[in-house]
């Protein structure tokens, strides 16, 4: 862990690399822009995201830094050497897109095409991670200006995968870390930030402790006797156990989780059984998800979801099968880093403008490298300015649009937070 850890950034000895970072941050604007639209334009879904690498190891290469290809399937990391020793702070970016046919009518939409779990469907940036790509591209590029003032290293990850993979398939962060992208050098603190479409353009919104929710899927097969549909009472009916199941998991939420500390999700999205009206199935299969923003909360809810699935299936004289797979933990901010940068965003963006939020029930693979060292993840605003947030696309559908304004402020919170948080472990250590 890096000396200077928990301490107050040196904001007034650091304040002329600041105004050096946001003067070179707005030269880079347009250029930033053109690489969001590119990217835009050539959208590549997780684990292929090959043609974005090329461009990404290009530019780390032409700036000077030592780069690594191939990182966790299609990843890139790029390593910046300050002109002074020090510790190591990484920045993240994620790469993929997902699998929409996009229709925001922009003159940059992606018409790329594909094939996705066996469906033609179209491929576009609909998250926003053409925007994050482009906003750590302009962000090496203001650091790499000013390496000589950089006490410590900058080692900038470009992620494949974070939307996830084709089932069996590993990818993400979480595999990159498996890989060793903290290591050699060993980073001290990572920093990472999202795009979003409903928070004014000039916004920073960041939660300390638990900000994003864990991500688990799980599957219950209820195993019971096919019959007539005109004599149930020869069958043992899992379509009617799986609906006492679904109602039961319905009250984990509202009667077990201490709902006043910690909000929790369980939603079963698909259910499939039968292949005829009147033909009662032998068996039934659901799945869904679970969120939660606690660690603990989350392995409670393993447990209650596994209790109700198999006693009411008991009950019926049915049997359940429940499986769970664990997807991405919680996003928890250090609170410890988060309140040592918190001087550094406001300065950045201006002590108004900076916002608390509330937890998020969606989920991001970005905790896996806050699992090995603290971390600290935020949002950036996305959206124009007087736009009613109700009216805003919303993330993950293929309307979504972003105001490019708002990139350059995620250029320079990146690269003022990476400068910022080395030397204030500098300073610590003298």
């Amino acid at each position: 862990m890096a000396l200077g850890l928990f301490t107050h950034p040196a904001q007034a000895q650091n304040a002329a690399l600041d105004a050096r970072i946001a003067q070179l941050a707005t030269q880079e604007e347009a250029k930033v822009i053109a690489w969001r639209r590119d990217i835009h334009e050539h959208p590549e879904l997780g684990n292929q995201e090959t043609r974005t690498a090329a461009l990404v190891a290009a530019h780390l290469k032409k700036l000077g830094l030592e780069v690594q290809t191939g990182v966790g399937r299609t990843g890139v990391v790029g390593i910046l050497r300050g002109g002074k020793s020090g510790p190591v702070v990484a920045l993240r970016a994620d790469m993929d897109g997902l699998p929409l046919t996009e229709t925001s009518g922009l003159p940059f939409a992606s018409k790329v095409k594909t094939t996705y779990l066996g469906q033609p469907v179209g491929v576009m940036h609909a998250c926003g991670h053409d925007t994050h790509v482009a906003m750590l591209m302009g962000a090496a590029e203001v650091l790499s200006q000013v390496k000589a003032d950089l006490p410590g290293t900058v080692k900038f990850i470009f992620q494949p995968a974070e939307e996830g993979s084709v089932p069996g398939v590993e990818g993400g962060a979480k595999l990159m870390v498996k890989e060793g992208v903290l290591d050699k050098p060993k980073v001290d603190a990572v920093f990472g930030l999202h795009i979003r479409a409903d928070s004014e353009v000039g916004n920073l919104t960041y939660r300390p402790g638990g900000e994003m929710a864990s991500s688990d899927r799980f599957t219950i097969k209820v195993h019971g006797k096919g019959a007539h549909g005109a004599a149930p009472w020869s069958s043992v009916d899992p379509v009617v156990t799986a609906a006492q199941i679904i109602m039961g998991l319905q009250t984990i939420v509202s009667r077990e989780v201490k709902l006043i500390d910690d909000a929790a999700v369980v939603t079963v999205g698909t259910i499939n059984g039968g292949v005829r009206y009147n033909i009662i199935p032998p068996d039934v299969e659901m799945s869904g998800t679970i969120r939660a923003l606690n660690p603990e909360v989350q392995k409670q809810i393993w447990a209650s979801i596994r209790r109700i699935a198999t006693n009411i299936a008991e009950s019926a004289g049915a049997t359940a099968d429940v499986s769970i797979e664990p997807y991405v933990p919680v996003t928890i901010n250090s609170p410890a880093l988060t309140a040592q940068m918190l001087p550094t965003l406001q300065a950045v963006a201006g002590t108004t403008s900076v916002h608390e939020i509330k937890a998020v029930t969606g989920a991001e693979d970005f905790s896996f490298y806050q699992e090995k060292v603290p971390g600290l993840f935020l949002f950036v605003g996305g959206m124009s300015k007087g736009q009613d947030p109700a009216t805003a696309a919303d993330h993950h559908t293929a309307g979504f649009r972003i105001d490019e304004s708002g990139l350059t402020l995620g250029v320079k919170t990146l690269a003022t937070l990476a400068a910022d948080y080395l030397n204030s472990a500098r300073t610590v250590q003298k």
